[in-house]
């Protein structure tokens, strides 16, 4: 029999190799297909007929599907199971976002990004839900940030590859921003199939693991669930609606906008400098070769200090300062180098967020606890690209395009300092 030590770590160590890649490959073709759009667009808005804020609300009409759909998505994982509801949910939005390449002008641009959303809807919460069955609560935040990783190695490949697919253009009689929904969506319906035969429901499902390793993260995760947490059980309804999950939420919102804000529309404001498609992609790319190094040290470093407050609050508040700083040194290199900033900082709270809520959520409030955060706190990214479109519009600056997403972060910030203070959070959660 093995050592209690020896065999945590065995554990783990299986769990993690079996699910993990997989689910970061995932992640990361579902980021690409959410946020080419801002590289299509380099093309795709002059060829139909896209105004700065058409642009604007129909990247950030996503979020309202993904946020009318979120809550019962999870829930649906939680009753068909992990396998077969990410299987769905993959092969749907790939095939959504392949029809991108059909849109012919503002209106169905504007429908087949909100059916995005739809098809995405509970795919980010289902896997951190997931996550919660298989990791106990001290692994989750180096978990989460390793698992998040791929958000930011989307960016570092997807960029290129995306400035690259622009260069296709008439080749077959397709526009390149065509071939970029296309070609970046097939992957998304193959890994959908793959799905079904990889990933296992449950532990107690787990044929790759010994009875002696099931038996010992059975017992570590019935432990954990019987603790206290902030989020009791209760109706959906009333998990939904709890103070503390949706004070969450609006601290999510604040990472959230400005990682779809600038995903949208990072490619224009780097292209108003006069580069090239091309040349576009890789200085993109940039700020996520960075992110993704930030991500895993910064969750291992929550982990290891046991504290998620203020390695959620610093870098947050420290995106929402560079991103400001673009406004008064509007030029290439200094713009560069912010704008990597606000990515790395951005990119770095999401491990001991995730962490930070997963532990104020008991296990049977968890599925709609999460879906919640995420859908509100997604949700928040329609009001911020219609606003930065309407502001792109009426000054034609990119940095003045940011300051809905400066102040979600300020707001964010502030919420989640309120939201540390014991009294107030327990007050909350009665």
């Amino acid at each position: 029999m093995a050592e209690p030590g020896a065999l945590e770590k065995a554990t783990l160590r299986r769990v993690s190799f079996r699910l993990l890649p997989f689910l970061m490959l995932a992640y990361l073709v579902c980021y690409i297909d959410r946020v080419n759009a801002g590289f299509a667009a380099l093309q795709m808005n002059q060829d139909i007929g896209l105004s700065g804020t058409v642009f604007g609300v129909g990247g950030g009409i996503f979020f309202v599907g993904y946020f009318l759909f979120e809550v019962p998505s999870n829930l649906a994982l939680e009753r068909f199971g992990a396998r077969t509801w990410i299987c769905r949910i993959m092969i749907t939005w790939g095939l959504v976002s392949a029809g991108m390449a059909a849109v012919v002008g503002p209106n169905s641009f504007i429908a087949v990004r909100f059916l995005l959303g739809v098809a995405e809807a509970g795919f980010f919460p289902g896997v951190i839900l997931y996550l919660t069955y298989w990791f106990p609560a001290e692994q989750r935040a180096r978990i989460i940030g390793i698992f998040m990783v791929a958000i930011p190695v989307s960016g570092f490949i997807g960029s290129p590859i995306s400035g690259a697919l622009l260069g296709l253009n008439g080749m077959l009689g397709l526009r390149g921003w065509q071939w970029v929904f296309i070609l970046e969506a097939a992957p998304a319906v193959l890994l959908g199939l793959v799905c079904l035969a990889w990933l296992t429901d449950r532990p107690a499902h787990a044929s790759w693991l010994t009875d002696e390793q099931r038996s010992w993260l059975a017992r570590k995760l019935e432990q954990e669930a019987r603790q206290t947490k902030r989020v009791a059980h209760g109706s959906v309804w009333r998990v939904v609606r709890n103070p503390t999950v949706l004070a969450l939420a609006i601290v999510y919102a604040g990472g959230a906008t400005a990682s779809s804000g600038l995903g949208l529309w990072q490619p224009q404001f780097i292209k108003s400098f006069g580069l090239t498609n091309a040349e576009v992609g890789w200085v993109n790319a940039l700020p996520y070769a960075f992110s993704a190094v930030a991500m895993i040290w910064w969750g291992r470093r929550s982990d290891q200090h046991n504290e998620r407050l203020w390695h959620t609050a610093i870098p947050l508040g420290l995106s929402g300062l560079a991103l400001a700083l673009c406004i008064p040194f509007p030029m290439l290199v200094p713009t560069v180098i912010l704008l990597c900033v606000c990515v790395v900082c951005t990119s770095a709270t999401r491990g001991p967020f995730w962490a930070l809520a997963s532990e104020y959520l008991s296990a049977p409030s968890a599925a709609a606890g999460i879906a919640m955060v995420n859908a509100l706190g997604t949700g928040f990214g329609f009001v911020c690209n219609s606003m930065m479109g309407a502001i792109y519009d009426a000054t034609h600056s990119y940095p003045m395009a940011m300051l809905p997403i400066i102040g979600f972060v300020a707001l964010a910030t502030v919420v989640l300092l309120v939201l540390g203070q014991p009294k107030r959070v327990t007050a909350a959660a009665e």
